[in-house]
């Protein structure tokens, strides 16, 4: 399908890149699952989309209770990625997860705000790992302590993603 998403830019390996140097390719914004998932229409289909390096609380999970600060993460994605949004869309090494989601970081195309970063940045989620797709772990760490610093987000909530409601 999609040819093994080719057809998706590799990452870039430096954070000072301007992103109008490198060809991404843009997608629409079909509907906001929760703070870390989208579902986006890429060339024609419908893709279920797993935001690259970042975990945010449940919030719609059938598996796992509700999680502090889970609605409020849904909610900021949900008003960052309105229906109808476009945005570009960049892959790193593995293009799939084990659920079939593509993996990607994501752009907002009207002003290039890097969604991925913007969610750790305001404390709606945490660095989340999984190698190899892990360019941008090291930056994402470096954003997540300064709003874990500031006390933003679910850091003055919950202290972490992985909290229960109380």
């Amino acid at each position: 399908l999609l040819g093994g998403c080719g057809w998706i830019s590799p990452p870039h390996q430096d954070l000072g890149y301007p992103i109008d140097a490198y060809p991404i390719d843009e997608a629409e914004v079909i509907r906001v699952i929760d703070g870390d998932t989208v579902d986006l229409r890429l060339d024609g289909s419908e893709e279920r989309v797993r935001l690259i390096g970042i975990d945010t609380p449940e919030s719609v999970s059938r598996t796992t209770p509700d999680q502090c600060w889970g609605a409020e993460a849904s909610q900021a994605l949900g008003h960052l990625l309105p229906t109808g949004t476009v945005v570009r869309v960049e892959r790193d090494i593995e293009a799939r997860d084990r659920y079939g989601r593509l993996l990607l970081y994501v752009h907002r195309s009207s002003d290039d705000l890097f969604v991925n970063q913007w969610m750790v940045q305001e404390g709606f989620a945490e660095v989340a790992s999984y190698p190899p797709n892990d360019t941008f772990e090291r930056h994402f760490a470096a954003v997540r302590n300064e709003a874990r610093r500031q006390n933003l987000g679910l850091w003055a909530h919950c202290d972490g993603p992985d909290q229960p409601l109380d």
